[in-house]
């Protein structure tokens, strides 16, 4: 294939798959500004999202914690409620690997007693 027709496809790919974001890493303090200009001081959350280059969707995911937070879980799950419930997924992830596999090896041996 020539040159151009390379740079033409990933030309077009490009158009269809636009580069993502690299990710980037917060620090809490950061995070807990950029939560009180929505909270506290009433800005919109893609105003302050804009203003501090970040997209909303991350931004509305912090305010929704720091609300739930704020209101001892009556807005949803607190930080507490939030890190057992992802432990928990984890153990029952690990869990179902578990018995999955313990089917398994119960059919084979199952099979070779025949």
């Amino acid at each position: 294939m020539s040159l151009v027709r390379n740079w033409q496809i990933e030309r077009s790919m490009s158009y269809w798959y636009p580069e993502s974001r690299p990710r980037r890493q917060f620090s809490e303090e950061f995070k807990d500004g950029a939560v009180r200009l929505v909270l506290d001081e009433g800005k919109t959350v893609g105003a302050v999202a804009r203003e501090l280059d970040l997209t909303e969707s991350a931004l509305r995911l912090w305010v929704e914690h720091a609300r739930a937070d704020r209101t001892k879980g009556k807005s949803g799950l607190m930080k507490a409620e939030r890190e057992e419930l992802a432990r928990l997924r984890k153990e029952n992830r690990e869990l179902r690997l578990e018995r999955d596999l313990l089917k398994k090896v119960s059919a084979l041996f199952a099979k070779d007693q025949r």
